[in-house]
């Protein structure tokens, strides 16, 4: 029971610093370019985690290399670039909802891949999940249908997450959290500062009269919403279920969506109907799956 209350207190503490990342990310992209916001929040969590590498550095396997590539690559680098560029188009509060599909395809992928047995609620959830993201995949203005692309990138990116999930659950679970952490920084985080600085970052940062005060929030999103999360997210799912942890995914729109509203964001009907929809497909699939 005590273990099962720290693991709801644990979700409810990622979500707060998960579904404040879209904000941060729209501050820094005020300033920097999406490339340079990705590599940024990459680099800064990287130096963040060095105090962790020797430990892990002892721990890890051969086995466990390409798992930390995957992790590294599809739970970490991949995703900081599609959620940037999808927000020079797309409201935070939206990207925020958008995330929420993480456990649809968490299941689908663990069907498929990782032996997972869903229930029939489960299967409907997917499907009603999917449902939601086409319809706020599309616009309508004007009798007109729009479609818009960023939502994909979205899409793309939970599906990277989904995938990084699985792997660490099946072939990471003897590695502590902070070690895993470590390592796949270890990977992205010496590309992202050659990336880094061969653009223009450092003269936008002195130039740009809010040039330190969006590298300060891109600090606050690398940190707290990158490593310190990922060591957090680690842990919580080493002792807890893949679903149950992409559940987390219930509580972030809801902070996101506050963040959007205090921002000047405006949240139609239409996004409340998807919201709602997507967020319904995702109770389904984290409804107890038949033994």
């Amino acid at each position: 029971m005590e273990r099962s209350v720290r693991n709801y207190l644990t979700l409810v503490f990622l979500a707060l610093i998960w579904g404040s990342s879209f904000i941060l990310m729209k501050r820094g992209l005020e300033v920097f370019d999406f490339t340079q916001v990705a590599t940024l929040r990459i680099a800064i969590a990287s130096v963040s985690l060095i105090p962790f590498l020797p430990k892990a550095i002892k721990a890890v396997e051969r086995r466990h290399y390409f798992p930390i590539v995957i992790s590294a690559l599809l739970g970490n680098g991949i995703p900081a670039f599609l959620f940037a560029k999808a927000q020079t188009q797309l409201d935070s509060a939206l990207v925020g909802t958008l995330n929420a599909i993480v456990p649809l395809f968490t299941l689908i992928l663990g069907i498929y891949f990782f032996s997972a047995r869903p229930s029939k609620a489960n299967i409907l959830g997917i499907f009603i999940g999917l449902l939601g993201t086409v319809f706020l995949a599309f616009n309508t203005l004007e009798a007109r249908i729009t479609f818009n692309i960023y939502v994909l990138l979205v899409v793309l990116a939970t599906i990277c997450y989904a995938v990084s999930i699985n792997v660490i659950k099946k072939y990471l679970q003897d590695l502590n959290a902070s070690s895993i952490a470590a390592l796949a920084f270890l990977i992205i985080g010496p590309i992202a500062v050659l990336y880094l600085f061969n653009t223009s970052f450092l003269y936008q940062l002195q130039t740009h009269p809010d040039g330190y005060k969006a590298l300060g929030y891109i600090v606050l999103l690398a940190v707290l919403g990158t490593s310190m999360a990922a060591i957090i997210f680690n842990r919580l799912l080493s002792r807890s279920s893949a679903i149950f942890v992409s559940s987390i995914t219930y509580l972030i729109p809801i902070v996101a969506i506050f963040w959007g509203i205090f921002d000047g964001e405006i949240i139609t009907m239409y996004h409340i109907s998807g919201f709602v929809i997507i967020l319904s497909g995702v109770y389904l699939v984290n409804k107890k799956s038949a033994k």
